[in-house]
């Protein structure tokens, strides 16, 4: 109980802080990545003008301010032990993945009934079931607690049978580079060689079960032999994953009493006992920096990016850090916006629900902003945006 009181004080003390627009005070306790977050909010006070004083929470960028909002919860609790591996924010995950059950059933289902004829798909067939499940994966971003302010974003609807009507509302469309280059990867493996895709994951619940899914179909349809996923060290905007949001998830496919959703536990956890799966976390993910700053701040996280042969980037903070957060022109290049940042073929998947897009048509942003003003944070449209060898 002492913990937990030191804990709310910690936490009382954070909101006044944002409050009241105070500056921002360093990280106190020391953990992996404190002198990494000190380190940079030195930078940001080096961007400042003199007169101006110390970074002040209504002032500096959101981007910055958001993560060191999510670390400074942390620290608060790392302060307070026993309870200083609790998760604040593993109650919200867990009802948004029990809330989704008629989803997540279905979305069993249908892998399951695809398995049975995986091997026997034509090129075009498999095709189409590559495009569906990424569509699966995309929609599944919707569900972001950290936007809805903790309340449920479970998914209700049965997302399969909302593809065709949702199709309209997908505003780059890059799955056919995403086609070519696992297909051709595919042609032309030799047998002992390997085929890797990572998936820098986003939300816990409904949406990682869309990249399961996604990861078991590129494994199954030989599109990829290995999967990388990364997730969060720590608990992080709310719904993020973290190691153990992964291994409870498959924990409790496997133990449903749904034979498809428990088949699908089984399968996967035998992915990941038999190497073909394999997570891995790193503190980067959970640091204020734009990617495009990893080569430097973590050489070994890029290095070990540049071996894959196609990175999956889900979500909405991931789009914001991998094009710097930036009031970009809607119709500036990807290329140009990931500012150097190239380990390999990556394509970013999200639904948007933050100020920030590149790479549109001519004309697309006007139009979009004439019929619905909205359009850039309410999560009903989607990208699959691509940047690689053409």
């Amino acid at each position: 109980m002492e913990a937990e009181k030191k804990a709310i004080s910690l936490l009382s003390k954070l909101r006044n802080e944002l409050q009241t627009d105070k500056p921002i005070v360093p990280l106190v306790e020391k953990f992996v990545d404190t002198d990494i977050w000190n380190q940079y909010l030195e930078y940001q006070q080096s961007l400042l003008n003199e007169s101006d004083g110390k970074p002040r929470w209504f002032l500096s960028p959101w981007l910055f301010v958001e993560c060191y909002m999510y670390r400074r919860i942390h620290e608060a609790i790392i302060q307070s032990p026993p309870i200083d591996d609790f998760d604040v924010f593993k109650e919200s995950k867990d009802q948004n993945f029990f809330e989704s059950q008629q989803s997540i059933i279905a979305l069993c289902t249908y892998l399951q009934e695809l398995m049975k004829t995986i091997e026997d798909l034509e090129d075009n067939q498999l095709k189409d079931e590559f495009f569906k499940v990424l569509q699966i994966s995309l929609w599944g971003n919707k569900c972001d607690l950290s936007l809805s302010g903790g309340d449920t974003s479970s998914q209700k609807t049965n997302i399969i049978s909302s593809l065709e009507d949702l199709k309209p509302f997908i505003l780059v469309n890059d799955m056919e580079r995403l086609w070519s280059l696992l297909s051709n990867c595919k042609k032309t493996r030799e047998r002992a060689s390997i085929t890797r895709v990572d998936i820098i994951l986003d939300n816990s619940g409904f949406e990682l079960i869309t990249d399961l899914v996604l990861a078991d179909f590129l494994l199954s349809s030989k599109l990829a032999t290995e999967i990388h996923f990364y997730g969060k060290t720590i608990p992080w905007f709310v719904s993020d994953t973290t190691i153990h949001d992964f291994n409870w998830l498959i924990k409790q496919l496997k133990h449903s009493n749904h034979k498809w959703m428990s088949k699908c536990g089984v399968n996967w956890e035998n992915h990941i006992k038999m190497g073909r799966w394999v997570y891995l976390d790193h503190m980067f993910w959970t640091l204020p920096h734009e990617f495009s700053a990893m080569s430097q701040v973590a050489p070994d996280l890029h290095a070990e990016l540049q071996k894959a042969h196609l990175i999956l980037f889900k979500g909405d903070l991931n789009y914001r850090k991998l094009t710097g957060d930036r009031k970009w022109e809607f119709t500036i290049p990807f290329h140009q916006a990931l500012n150097g940042f190239h380990p390999a073929p990556l394509c970013s998947i999200r639904t948007l629900k933050a100020e920030v897009q590149v790479g549109l048509q001519p004309g697309q942003a006007e139009q979009l902003s004439a019929s619905d003003p909205s359009w850039m944070t309410s999560g009903k449209y989607g990208i699959f945006q691509f940047d690689g060898p053409l």
